[in-house]
């Protein structure tokens, strides 16, 4: 294995995986090192829930938009499956359809529809509760299985690009052009530390300043429930949860209705995605607790409110339980962090849970930010 290369991406997930692409796209030589054997942490302890519509106005909504494309391009070469698409945003009070018809006069609501409960029932009468009030329509997501799309990624960069990966390999010290790894000394030209949600190990005297802290979420898989959804399905809980939607005036009337019926579910930042594997098990979540170091535990009073939210959302009591688990990503609190701890090396960390959805984007950020630094040292 040689030693030298144009860029060294320190981590693997997603955000890590979207440099390397980012770099090699450039023609560049990229080396991505990681402490793990195989992803292991928040990129595969998710939805792959690639979501557009209801992410904050502005950059990030663009970077949604960009990386949605970028998964367009990818998914065929790597082999990953897109087992689901679009949105299905159900919602069960007056309040939330304001909500949803001011989001519809945005630029972010181009291409939606608002259906009426007949209207969605036609669609997919399965899931359609008898609260229902009204169903957000939206082409613009994806959704892979992580747990493959991952690594399938990552073997393709190495296929397609010549990405070189060294795993099982931890990173002690960052010294452009030098890298002290476990393994000996990795030379690059420029750097990217992608270190999710490690923010001790590499540069900790500059991530400690920047605010930013770690989130826990619980999620579990369901069995099949012998019926197919129409997309990924949401509900009220999330529009004050995504920014796109929870910024809007109209949802201030809405949170304070949620808050007094509701109260436990927003102060556990419970709100509910349910998607749908390709042998029909559903992945349905999530809450946010926030920590320094979060407990690993997940919590049974906790998976009833997601599971409750389930119920109340789709009429359809929850099938049984086949796995359980929680993750941790980092969060601050203007959702990502691009810095220049050195002139050839950039600190790049999606802080808003929403990597899957806008790493690729992002990721071009940081090579362009970090080439134009280089190009002008």
């Amino acid at each position: 294995m040689k030693t030298g290369y144009d860029v060294a991406v320190v981590g693997a997930g997603i955000v890590g995986l979207a440099a390397a692409l980012a770099a090699a796209r450039r023609g560049l030589s990229v080396v991505v090192i990681d402490r793990d054997a195989q992803a292991n942490g928040a990129s595969i302890r998710n939805f792959g829930f690639v979501t557009v519509t209801g992410q904050p106005r502005g950059a990030i909504w663009e970077r949604a938009v960009r990386s949605r494309d970028v998964w367009d391009e990818v998914v065929g070469e790597a082999g990953i499956a897109v087992v689901q698409r679009g949105l299905w945003m159900s919602v069960r009070r007056p309040e939330s359809l304001a909500v949803l018809e001011a989001f519809l006069e945005t630029e972010m609501g181009e291409g939606c529809r608002l259906l009426t409960p007949q209207a969605a029932r036609e669609r997919a009468p399965t899931v359609v509760g008898d609260q229902t009030v009204g169903v957000l329509w939206s082409p613009h997501e994806r959704r892979v299985d992580s747990r493959t799309a991952i690594p399938k990624l990552a073997d393709w960069l190495a296929a397609r690009f010549g990405v070189v990966f060294m795993r099982q390999t931890a990173v002690h010290a960052v010294e452009p052009p030098r890298i002290i790894t476990a393994r000996g000394v990795v030379e690059a030209e420029a750097v990217v530390v992608c270190p999710g949600d490690d923010l001790v190990s590499l540069y900790p005297e500059y991530l400690a300043d920047t605010g930013l802290e770690r989130c826990k979420l619980q999620m579990v898989r369901l069995a099949s429930p012998g019926f197919v959804l129409p997309a990924p399905v949401m509900s009220d809980l999330g529009l004050v949860r995504y920014g796109g939607y929870a910024d809007l005036p109209q949802a201030a009337a809405l949170r304070a209705r949620l808050e007094a019926e509701q109260g436990e579910a927003l102060a556990n930042g419970v709100h509910l995605i349910a998607v749908q594997d390709a042998d029909g098990a559903l992945v349905v979540g999530d809450s946010h607790h926030d920590a320094d170091t979060p407990d690993p535990f997940a919590s049974e009073a906790v998976e009833r409110l997601i599971l409750d939210e389930w119920r109340a959302a789709t009429g359809q009591a929850a099938p049984p339980v086949v796995d359980r688990w929680v993750g941790t990503y980092a969060k601050g609190a203007t959702g990502s962090l691009i810095a220049a701890p050195h002139p050839r090396v950039r600190l790049a960390v999606v802080t808003a849970g929403n990597g899957a959805s806008t790493a690729f984007a992002f990721a071009e950020e940081a090579i362009a930010d970090l080439f134009e630094e280089t190009a002008r040292s």
